[in-house]
């Protein structure tokens, strides 16, 4: 017992040195001295036989085996905390650390609210809140919750449906009225569209069906993004067509600032979805920050849709 108990605090110390990027940083954490913090490194390779790290004194980097021991520590750390909680007598009250991830801007806009109102709600949880360009593959286990769009295809973990979301493509009055407006999904190839880059997504490529008919776009022009509310800031001033989440062009479409071009062709969906894996599901922490998302999510997304 003792042994696994060892092991297991081996393994918290590995994460929160990897999580603060440097032996000086960890040590702050752990209010231990940074030669300390050394030294209990070179015991877990010793007992490991492995070497997990590279240092030099102002930067740390995983090797192939600290990858390995990296990705095994998390997953057992987490199950050992969803064992606690599920055996704990205090399990109706959200406790524990909870990593959570969101693309860039709609994380920024719309999560980050959720979250600073989840934490006043539930002072017992600890919350990492990362926000990236494009969502990470659903087989790592960086994190707990991901907010995404689109249904994931991966059967393994849960996603629950948190609100409604249409593409919707839109420009200013001002370019339409100087390129004109386009009726066809084909008439996109001669306009300026603004393109946004995320992850894999074929770039620059527009997908668009029509009751059974189906067709792809090719679009062009002089100004792209990974970032959508700069995208959104560039249509507002007349530079191209845009395609962006309902969510983020309906208060400009309401004031006339964007008018909505092709509306009777559809665009892949982008309804919004929390995504986790099946071995939280009985993590309280996990739950009801889920269930206090698709709350405050499905609330703000009939807010929006009305125009209040």
């Amino acid at each position: 017992m003792t042994e696994i108990t060892n092991a297991s605090a081996e393994m918290a110390f590995f994460h929160v040195l990897i999580r603060r990027g440097s032996l000086s940083a960890a040590a702050r954490e752990l209010g231990l001295s940074t030669p300390a913090v050394s030294r209990r490194l070179a015991l877990l390779e010793a007992r490991l036989g492995v070497q997990l790290l590279t240092r030099t004194t102002r930067r740390i980097a995983l090797t192939p085996e600290g990858e390995e021991y990296l990705t095994e520590a998390r997953r057992i750390l987490a199950d050992i905390e969803d064992v606690e909680h599920r055996l704990s007598q205090s399990m109706a009250q959200p406790r524990g650390l909870l990593r959570v991830n969101a693309t860039l801007g709609f994380g920024r806009s719309h999560v980050t609210p959720v979250i600073s109102k989840f934490c006043k709600a539930h002072p017992e949880v600890q919350v990492q809140f990362h926000l990236t360009v494009t969502p990470p593959p659903l087989s790592e286990d960086a994190f707990d919750v991901c907010v995404r769009f689109g249904e994931p295809p991966d059967a393994r973990v849960i996603a629950r449906k948190v609100a409604d979301n249409r593409r919707l493509l839109c420009a200013s009055p001002a370019y339409l009225a100087r390129r004109g407006t386009p009726r066809t999904p084909s008439d996109l190839a001669r306009h300026d569209c603004i393109s946004i880059h995320h992850g894999e997504d074929a770039y620059g490529l527009w997908r668009f069906t029509a009751g059974r008919r189906s067709e792809s776009v090719k679009v062009t022009g002089s100004m792209s993004t990974n970032d959508g509310d700069i995208a959104v800031a560039w249509a507002l001033d007349g530079h191209g067509i845009l395609m962006r989440a309902e969510w983020d062009v309906a208060k400009y479409l309401r004031s006339g600032r964007l008018r909505e071009v092709l509306e009777n062709h559809a665009t892949p969906p982008a309804d919004i979805y929390a995504v986790y894996p099946k071995r939280h599901q009985s993590a309280r922490r996990v739950t009801a920050f889920v269930d206090f998302l698709c709350a405050a999510l499905g609330s703000t997304a009939r807010r929006v849709m009305a125009g209040d």
